[in-house]
């Protein structure tokens, strides 16, 4: 069959840098996202600006960064060198321009390919650089990444260093908002990897003065670690870790030349098997590295010259060489840790018990589970084949051992009519959806044994990957979705106690969400508006005036798929499931499934999105 569509020189055309950002983001920034989770696009932007500050500050060159968030504008101000004003605009909207081309400047530079603000400037519907330097201001302003304005160099009075300050452009960004608990998280690292600065957000002053120690701290109980926080620190290298009383899986923080690298990569692995070989080692004893590992919470952070990562966001490090004359990443992090680790011990008997009290405890629960754990497997295995709760994504289902997208999602849902909706009306290149049978085991208290006996967690567990470890995880979003009534927020409490007591890590590092859909639908001849409150309810009744037809979804089921397509789609509303860092993990499981009734139900009315008229005395 001939084709008559012509192809000239006229269907080729060349587009600049802002036209390529702005119509392919992803390949920039990742993925887009409205800020409901701590890897979308408007925190990258964030990251980027503040990765510029961090290098400055690296090369001593101001202790100082002082961030302001309000109504989605971001001003980003530190007190370094200042941008040389004769390139203040070609840094910010030039492809390929920028000092950290120069090695002798940036050695260990958190970003190395010049992008990083050019994407936030082509990315921003107001973007605005200021340069102050050697008693002169240079002042650029952008809109889409077009330059509208450009005053100076100037006489200033102003202490020198940059000023960004841009609005993230709703045309790419969709009704989205920052969420202080991602940024403060993302600040905290940058002062726990940076001793000596002081960055200010919003009034509120971040500093630390014991780096990683730090971290596991402030992230975990002081009564849930089984010995104190072991701190060691090189050249080029920080580790920190312990143990868990109560948890069972491993957790790792890992960072590269100040990036979080949330999934792991070559220094992760080193450092994971350094610990294993260090602890045989030390005790003489072949004890098997799933004993060693268990429950622990650990940290490592380590420079490289000119990182290799496998993404543009940098979440994974892809460099097997530290760079210049040093070892491979896993020499250097093995050597590292079998000299300092294996000095602790010696030196401090009383950690060196504990943790070996810990390993043996490991290997009795192991082996007692390790019956129950192959029958599990088996059940799973013999389920998947012929069953339908887990409905899989394409990008699992053309390679089973895939390793986890950042698009990937798994929807946790109850009910043939509310999983079929989810399931006529998902993405399936990249959503999943498990079906629960009714509602699940409540697990407080319990063993890891309940995991392998229960046929939902056993096969949940299995779905997800995470037996073993996190870094094993197939979906980047866990996704809780339930009616918005008694029963379903009694099904959230379940789950979230299941993951609170066996897999805490899935919750710290930001994968659990509730999905918000709508409570009502308003419309008229003309127009449809889903309403999520009684308040957008009257508004929307306002807006349509006359008299709308008012719906009132009881249940997921009762929506239909062409209806949910939108409300699992680029509209999607995800509500984050967050530890609440004063409370420990065994606090908040007393306080979700104890004998607390009263307290509970406020907890569910304030804050799980439940009608009061819903929820009544001793319900749940």
């Amino acid at each position: 069959m001939s084709d008559n569509t012509q192809y000239t020189e006229d269907n080729i055309r060349s587009l600049d840098w802002k036209e390529h950002i702005r119509m392919r983001p992803g390949m920039y920034i990742g993925k887009l996202g409205d800020g409901s989770s701590a890897d979308d696009g408007i925190y990258i932007l964030l990251k980027e600006v503040i990765d510029n500050c961090i290098d400055e500050f690296v090369m001593g060159a101001g202790k100082t960064i002082e961030i302001v968030i309000r109504d989605n504008t971001v001003n980003v101000r530190d007190y370094g060198r200042g941008i040389p004003l004769g390139k203040v605009v070609d840094v910010v909207s030039k492809m390929n321009t920028g000092g950290k081309y120069d090695s002798r400047a940036f050695k260990k530079s958190v970003g190395l390919n010049g992008v990083g603000t050019k994407a936030v400037n082509a990315l921003s519907s107001f973007f605005k650089v200021e340069s102050s330097r050697e008693s002169k201001l240079k002042i650029a302003e952008f809109h889409q990444g077009n330059l509208v304005a450009e005053t100076g160099p100037e006489d200033t009075s102003k202490r020198k260093g940059t000023k960004v300050s841009f609005t993230p452009d709703e045309i790419i960004f969709k009704n989205y908002k920052y969420r202080n608990e991602y940024v403060e998280r993302m600040l905290k690292n940058y002062v726990y990897l940076n001793p000596g600065l002081t960055i200010v957000y919003n009034g509120e002053k971040f500093h630390s003065a014991n780096g990683l120690k730090d971290l596991l701290e402030d992230n975990n109980s002081m009564e849930d670690m089984a010995y104190p926080i072991i701190h060691l620190k090189g050249d080029d290298i920080e580790i920190a870790l312990t143990h868990s009383k109560t948890q069972y899986s491993e957790e790792y923080h890992s960072f590269v030349n100040g990036q979080n690298t949330t999934q792991g990569g070559t220094h992760q692995s080193a450092f994971r098997e350094a610990i294993v070989r260090t602890v045989r080692d030390f005790y003489g004893k072949n004890y098997d590295p799933s004993d060693i590992r268990k429950s622990i919470i650990s940290a490592i952070a380590i420079k490289v010259m000119e990182p290799v990562f496998e993404s543009q966001t940098k979440t994974k490090l892809g460099s097997t060489d530290m760079g210049g004359d040093l070892p491979t990443v896993r020499t250097y992090v093995n050597d590292f840790v079998g000299k300092h680790l294996d000095n602790y011990l010696h030196k401090n008997p009383e950690t060196a018990e504990k943790l070996q009290r810990k390993i043996m405890q490991a290997e009795r629960e192991r082996k007692e589970l390790s019956g129950i754990r192959k029958l599990a497997k088996d059940r799973a295995k013999k389920a998947s084949l012929h069953n339908k709760k887990l409905r899989d994504c394409r990008v699992h289902l053309a390679d089973s051992k895939n390793s986890r997208c950042l698009e990937s999602t798994l929807f946790i849902t109850e009910g043939d009519s509310a999983s079929g909706s989810i399931t006529k009306s998902r993405d399936v290149n990249t959503q999943a959806v498990f079906s629960l049978r009714g509602k699940p085991l409540n697990s407080y208290g319990m063993s890891k044994k309940i995991v392998y006996e229960n046929e939902e967690f056993n096969l949940l567990q299995a779905a997800l990957n995470i037996e073993d470890s996190m870094e094993d995880l197939r979906y980047n979003k866990i996704v809780i979705a339930t009616d918005a009534d008694v029963d379903g927020m009694h099904i959230r409490l379940l789950l979230i106690t299941f993951f609170l007591q066996f897999f805490p890590e899935l919750i710290k590092e930001n994968h659990l969400y509730i999905l918000q859909t709508p409570l009502f639908r308003v419309r008229n001849k003309k127009e449809t508006i889903y309403c999520y409150s009684p308040e957008e309810k009257a508004q929307a009744i306002d807006k349509l005036s006359g008299k709308p037809e008012i719906t009132r979804f009881k249940g997921l089921g009762e929506i239909s798929p062409d209806e949910f397509k939108h409300f699992i789609g680029e509209d999607i509303r995800l509500e984050p499931v967050m530890l609440d860092k004063a409370m420990s993990i065994e606090n908040l499981l007393e306080f979700y499934m104890g004998k607390n009734t009263p307290n509970r139900q406020e907890f569910i009315i304030n804050n799980l999105k439940v009608e009061v008229d819903l929820v009544e005395e001793n319900q749940i």
